[in-house]
């Protein structure tokens, strides 16, 4: 049971990346109906330039708290990684909007692999390690089990917990999420309401960009170490976390988030590690067998 209680920590907390990285596919193809494949690899971009603002900020400027560190590193990785999305949507998705979909789908492949070997030539292909944070343990007693929390699994699910409640409201409560929910229903009629559905799209972007911004500097902290190859398989494994709980549900790409960490923690406590992956995505193809439209999803109405 002890074993149990701590795989659930671990896959709760792996399960909170996969999560934020989710809600990024699922915002952009609820309001455009594509699938931004690039932004895998978008998750990767920013787990490097946190570490490289880390690096700067302590070894040249010299900072030497560690939660200042942190806070910094995380608000500028968001806005980076927001403006390095919004450059994106603005050359290589919005011109192709009113072409055939498979326009922009090949678009998105082709921005994964340039991000990919953009990174590749620039910080070198290989393992970039990163300085130890937050490594002290806390030991807890539940039910008479002795289970291990590190702070970084705690600073991971409560920073995750704080921005999906502040997103939900954005979303909900805003001029804003208004907007995006007009443009996800019928983006002509919210053009004609006076919506501005391009502004909207790319704030779209730069929202999911910035969580996933936060995604890759928790990445880095929990695995210490970034690698240019990292946005492929977290990628794919957001993908398939966005499509389980229903793609275009907010809630949904969440609870698919939480349900692919907890299926790999596991499968590799109790298993083989090496079919982790082959579970994560037969879970998905049973799931989609039964219910087409992911845990949470709707079914989508054709409008004639």
């Amino acid at each position: 049971m002890g074993n149990f209680l701590q795989q659930l920590i671990n896959g709760v907390t792996l399960g909170s990346i996969y999560g934020l990285i989710a809600i990024g596919y699922t915002m952009v193809f609820g309001i455009i109906g594509m699938v931004n494949f690039a932004h895998g690899d978008l998750f990767m971009l920013s787990a490097y330039i946190a570490l490289i603002i880390y690096l700067a900020l302590t070894q040249i400027i010299g900072l030497t708290s560690l939660p200042l560190a942190f806070l910094v590193v995380l608000v500028a990785a968001m806005i980076l990684t927001g403006l390095w999305n919004w450059a994106i949507e603005r050359v290589a998705y919005r011109p192709l909007r009113g072409s055939f979909r498979l326009a922009p789908l090949i678009s998105a492949i082709g921005m994964s692999i340039f991000l990919s070997n953009f990174v590749q030539v620039v910080q070198g292909p290989r393992n970039k390690p990163t300085p130890p944070l937050f490594t002290d343990l806390i030991r807890v007693d539940i039910g008479g089990y002795n289970v291990t929390l590190s702070y970084k699994q705690i600073m991971i699910v409560a920073v995750t917990s704080v921005l999906l409640a502040a997103f939900w409201w954005l979303v909900q409560k805003t001029p804003l999420g208004r907007a995006q929910r007009a443009c996800e229903q019928d983006r002509k009629m919210a053009a004609l309401l006076g919506v501005d559905v391009n502004r909207t799209i790319s704030m779209t972007f730069v929202i999911g960009a910035a969580l996933a911004a936060v995604a890759g500097t928790l990445f880095m902290v929990y695995y210490g170490v970034v690698n240019f190859a990292d946005g492929f398989t977290p990628g794919v494994k957001a993908f398939t976390a966005a499509v389980l709980g229903g793609i275009g549900s907010l809630p949904g790409a969440v609870i698919g988030g939480l349900i692919i960490g907890l299926i790999e923690t596991f499968w590799s406590a109790y298993f083989s590690s090496d079919y982790k992956d082959v579970a994560a995505f037969s879970i998905l193809a049973i799931t989609l067998v039964f219910m087409p439209s992911g845990l949470l999803g709707r079914p989508e109405v054709e409008k004639v």
